[in-house]
């Protein structure tokens, strides 16, 4: 059983008169675990962000360039990565934003709050994430498939879509189980912490 929990059980078990004292040290204890959860946050998106732009470096991608630039898409390619990279460095912003303001929150409302809109910063990355490489596939298929349209028959289509969309949902789904990983635990762990939280506010 979590510390904060064991914690929580004997402060409820206590007289009336210490639960003032107890409940302002079970609240500094949820204060500390979510400021630190939130804090790991921003160094694994931190960490993620290297890590996968680093590869760039190792990965040669001068022949997928080229068969962007066959297909027209280079220009594309560009400016939706210029877009897409401005949006995470908003999120890495906001992620290191949320890690200060909760760590600066006293009151056991707001930090609830600064929980919930963690919480949700989170999740609006994951997805940004997973609709961009969603849809960058779908234009790089469409595309190939326009430009090789005289070369193709129907059923050539039909399986290249079909294909696409496995292939898509794979790399979502691994994806997915990646962030559930890298972010899933954290967001447990503050979501129980919300939850101390308000038994602690309402504890009727």
């Amino acid at each position: 059983m979590d510390l904060l929990d064991n914690y929580k059980k004997a402060w409820s078990n206590q007289p009336e008169e210490t639960n003032k004292l107890s409940a302002e040290e079970i609240y500094k204890m949820a204060h500390s675990k979510s400021s630190s959860i939130v804090k790991w946050i921003f160094i694994i998106s931190i960490l993620e962000f290297v890590v996968l732009n680093s590869l760039y470096f190792v990965i040669d991608t001068d022949e997928t360039y080229t068969e962007y630039k066959k297909m027209g898409l280079e220009n594309f390619i560009f400016y939706s990565q210029i877009v897409a990279y401005a949006i995470l460095f908003y999120f890495l912003v906001m992620f290191y934003l949320n890690y200060r303001r909760i760590s600066a929150t006293d009151a056991t409302y707001e930090l609830m709050k600064k929980i919930i809109k963690t919480r949700k910063t989170v999740r609006n990355y994951v997805l940004f994430n997973l609709s961009y490489m969603a849809l960058m596939m779908i234009v790089v298929t469409v595309t190939s498939i326009n430009t090789n349209l005289n070369a193709l028959n129907n059923k050539q289509i039909i399986l290249i879509i079909i294909t696409t969309l496995i292939v898509t949902l794979l790399i979502l789904g691994v994806l997915w189980l990646f962030y559930q990983l890298l972010y899933g635990i954290l967001l447990k762990k503050l979501n129980r912490n919300y939850k101390e939280l308000a038994k602690l506010d309402n504890p009727n």
